[in-house]
This record gives C-alpha cells, structure tokens and sequence, in this order.
C-alpha cells in the first residue's frame, strides 16, 4: 500500500488527485463531527483544547500558509512557463488568504483567545490546502488567455467577487456590532444578515464554489466541498444561538443559504 501511494506521489496529476480526494473525505468527516459538536472556537472557545493563543496573532499564524506556499511553489517551481490563467487563478485564491492573514487580523476588535490545538489544526490544514491548489496551478494544470474569457469563468469570477465582497462587507457589519469594550453578542443586520444568520459563512461558500467554477478543476472542487462542510453545520449552530438567546431574532431568516438552509 505505502509502496503504492509512493509511486502515485511521483505523478503530478495522480499526486493532485490523491490530495484532493483526502481533502474532500476531511471535508465529509468534518461534517460528522460537527453533527455532534461544535468547533471549540469562538463563541464556542474551550479551554480544553491547549493554551490560548492572543487572536490576532491566533489568525495571522493559521491562514497565512495558504498565502505564502502557493507563491513559494511558484518561485521555486522548474516548470519553465507557468501560464497567465493559471498566475490569475493563484491571485484569486490568495487573495483571500492575504485578506485573512493580514488585514482581518488588524482590524478586529477584541476577541476571545484561540484555543493552541486549534490554531495548529487550522494551520496545518491552511498548509495541506495551501499546497494543493499552488502545486496543482503552478506544476499541473495549463489555463490558456483564451480560458479566461470562456462563459465558465467569467461566470466563476463573478461568483467569486461576490463571495469575497459578501464575506468582506458581513465582517465589517459584525465588528460594528460592538463598541470598545464590549464582549457581547448583538443581533446582526443589514447585508447578507437581512437573509441568514451567518452571512459571513454564506460569502465564502459562494467566494470558493464560484473559484471551482472558474477553475474546473478537482482540487477546487474539493476545497469547495470542504468549505460547505464545514461552515454550513458552524453556521446552523450560530443560527440556533441566536433564536435561543435573542426572544425578538428575525425569524424569517434561515442560517447559511437564504431561502433554503
């Protein structure tokens, strides 16, 4: 068996494959456990779960891999040419981290200290993913100009700017929820919140189904999938907080998906 997965390794497409597929069965996994506990961060912090780690800090540590690694793979790639559609697709994917690691953390207000083993979980994911799309766009995967201006991903694109503007304007409109010194919890309105309960959530299913889409390819695919497994159940366990802890929470709104979940 070790003999079998060493020799898939030494193919770049079946190497690609091989992660992708383990990434979308972490993603199924993942939505198990979630169906039977909450992810021990956040609201839900526990200190059952290591030391607490400053959340800025705690932030800048865990996303920043999926910034860095895909523009080490491009340095240090010998593919002789990597084309301009794959380069585009690896800006669209980092942009997202470079927002998460570097300006998500400066403009939080304070908030409670990520648990250690969660942090390391989420950097070694960051890691794991981080090398999967920059390995497959940088040493695999060929876009040509002329990908860029089919319907597909321009279709994709737009999904994607919508997803990164929703989950961008969302956060914007929870850090206005608290004045300094607050730690409570405050009813969201306005935006994506009119329509869900977690509109953050909602903007980044969009944001990386519309980067699948754009890309066509698996390992997207499979990030997708695994960002809709994970954050549909964390968004449902926020939606059902706030019905619980709000007597006059809007009712019409659903959790992650308006209109259906």
């Amino acid at each position: 068996m070790l003999a079998e997965i060493m020799s898939r390794w030494e193919s770049a497409e079946e190497r690609v494959e091989l992660l992708a597929r383990i990434l979308i069965i972490y993603g199924f996994v993942t939505l198990l456990i979630q169906a039977i506990m909450k992810a021990p961060y956040g609201r839900y912090a526990s200190s059952g779960y290591g030391f607490g780690i400053n959340a800025k800090l705690a932030w800048f540590i865990q996303e920043s891999p999926s910034f860095f690694t895909p523009w080490i793979l491009l340095f240090i790639s010998k593919r002789s040419h990597v084309p301009f559609g794959n380069k585009i697709l690896l800006l669209m994917f980092t942009s997202h981290y470079f927002q998460r690691s570097f300006i998500y953390p400066y403009l939080m207000k304070k908030s409670k200290d990520s648990p250690f083993f969660i942090v390391l979980s989420a950097l070694g994911f960051c890691l794991f993913n981080g090398y999967l799309q920059g390995f497959y766009l940088v040493e695999e995967a060929v876009y040509h100009v002329t990908d860029l201006i089919c319907l597909r991903f321009i279709f994709g694109l737009a999904l994607f700017i919508a997803g990164i503007s929703i989950n961008i304007h969302s956060d914007h409109l929870l850090r206005r929820l608290r004045v300094p010194g607050d730690t409570g919890y405050r009813i969201p309105r306005g935006g994506a919140f009119d329509y869900v309960s977690a509109g953050n959530y909602f903007g980044e299913i969009v944001e990386w189904w519309g980067f699948a889409l754009a890309s066509g390819s698996l390992p997207a695919v499979a990030f997708a999938l695994f960002t809709s497994c994970f954050l549909i159940p964390r968004g449902v366990q926020h939606h059902k907080f706030y019905l619980e802890k709000f007597e006059d929470y809007p009712r019409n709104r659903n959790a992650v998906i308006p209109y259906i979940i």
